[in-house]
């Protein structure tokens, strides 16, 4: 007796349920994140979520079930990661991947042969790459679109529309889009908004707040916060599309381990203050940089220079440690990485150590040299994962490598 079996009994596993958005009112952000959805185990006392590594689930009797039935399907340590993610973005039900890409991949299997889908020109190089050599050979039609030029938005719109995908703020050039007009052009043509949330995370912005309908993250970065868990999420607002997503999650399996979904509840208790601690040593490196005589340009949602600052402060409750900028000369980038001894070049971001990053060859080395002449993603440019370091050592650091 499988799953589908015991579904069409009428017995719906754990995992189709969605939280309890009554018992997830009144409690305050932080608190939130370090109590998590369930708070304790009531029957055993114990206030940190157990740790279940079992694969298989035995059933009470014929036709019925405890809520878990295989590991693909459910798992609870993972159900309970689940539940806090949707609680903490305000959506119905989280689903927990082995990776941020694996979690985009299921989310595409949403479209057909024919959907025509909008995604925003400046996102992940990795995003970009499971796009255009994966899934537009299985006939559907994506279209890159500057996600925060509306006109342009408006008339990229066509009948077969049935989805947008942006990330804001962008990744590298922190360009910010409008969540709640975007939202709006999503379902005025019948489709649905897919905002990647990653750099934010829910702890500074809340999509679905704005209208968005699915909300994707690469756990891999904040949410885990330590670079030593790989992960993804998918949360969706409602239950419109709760059954699709975990069929197609269940059958593909790439779900979360239980051990990781068990880290990654423990980083999420201390998410807030990393944010607010990674955010506060950002500020300070704005401002170093914007006063550098080899900086040419430094962009940050925080910075009140930011184009979009005002938009940035009316839909986030925070901007983030992510900085991008610019030198005046593209042979000084090499010098500049190779003489950095605090901070690391290195690949990724989110995490409690602070990274620097070269696009142009590393993250978004897959993406057509037109389109990244277009965004500006060229030789001179590099991206800044601020970590937790002292900000009087980070900009130290960054002295004497631009010197």
């Amino acid at each position: 007796m499988d799953e589908t079996s015991f579904q069409a009994m009428g017995e719906q596993i754990k995992d189709l349920n969605g939280i309890d958005v009554d018992r997830c009112s009144g409690w305050h952000e932080g608190t939130r994140l370090v109590r998590g959805y369930t708070d304790f185990d009531r029957s055993t006392g114990t206030i940190n979520a157990p740790l279940y590594f079992s694969t298989a689930y035995a059933h009470p009797e014929y036709g019925k079930t405890t809520g878990f039935c295989y590991s693909r399907c459910g798992n609870p340590t993972r159900l309970e990661l689940e539940n806090t993610i949707a609680m903490l973005e305000h959506g119905k039900k989280a689903w927990a991947f082995s990776s941020g890409m694996a979690a985009i991949s299921t989310l595409l299997k949403l479209f057909a042969p024919g959907d025509h889908v909008i995604v925003g020109d400046d996102l992940y190089g990795g995003t970009y790459r499971l796009i255009e050599d994966v899934y537009a050979a299985y006939g559907v039609d994506f279209q890159m679109v500057d996600a925060t030029d509306a006109q342009a938005m408006r008339a990229a719109i066509r009948p077969t529309t049935r989805g947008i995908f942006v990330e804001t703020p962008t990744n590298p050039m922190m360009k910010v889009v409008d969540l709640a007009a975007t939202a709006a052009l999503a379902h005025e043509a019948g489709a649905i908004l897919i905002v990647d949330n990653t750099f934010l995370t829910p702890y500074f912005q809340k999509p679905f707040d704005f209208g968005a309908d699915v909300v994707v993250h690469s756990g891999t970065k904040y949410l885990g916060g330590h670079h030593d868990i790989t992960s993804g999420f998918i949360v969706v607002r409602d239950e419109s599309l709760v059954e699709r997503i975990f069929m197609l999650s269940m059958s593909e399996g790439g779900m979360l381990s239980p051990f990781d979904s068990w880290l990654t509840l423990r980083s999420l208790k201390t998410l807030g203050v990393r944010m607010e601690r990674q955010q506060a040593n950002a500020f300070a490196l704005v401002d170093f940089l914007k006063q550098h005589p080899r900086v040419t340009q430094v962009v940050y949602p925080g910075d009140p220079d930011h184009p979009a600052y005002g938009l940035s402060q009316a839909q986030t409750t925070g901007f983030g440690a992510m900085v991008s900028f610019k030198l005046a000369h593209a042979e000084d980038v090499p010098v500049c990485l190779n003489r950095l001894k605090l901070i690391l070049f290195a690949e990724s971001l989110g995490g409690v150590e602070s990274l620097m990053t070269f696009p142009l060859v590393q993250t978004h080395g897959a993406m057509p040299a037109d389109l990244l002449d277009r965004l500006g993603i060229d030789d001179r440019l590099l991206r800044f994962s601020v970590g937790l370091e002292d900000p009087e050592d980070l900009i130290r650091d960054l002295e004497q490598a631009l010197s």
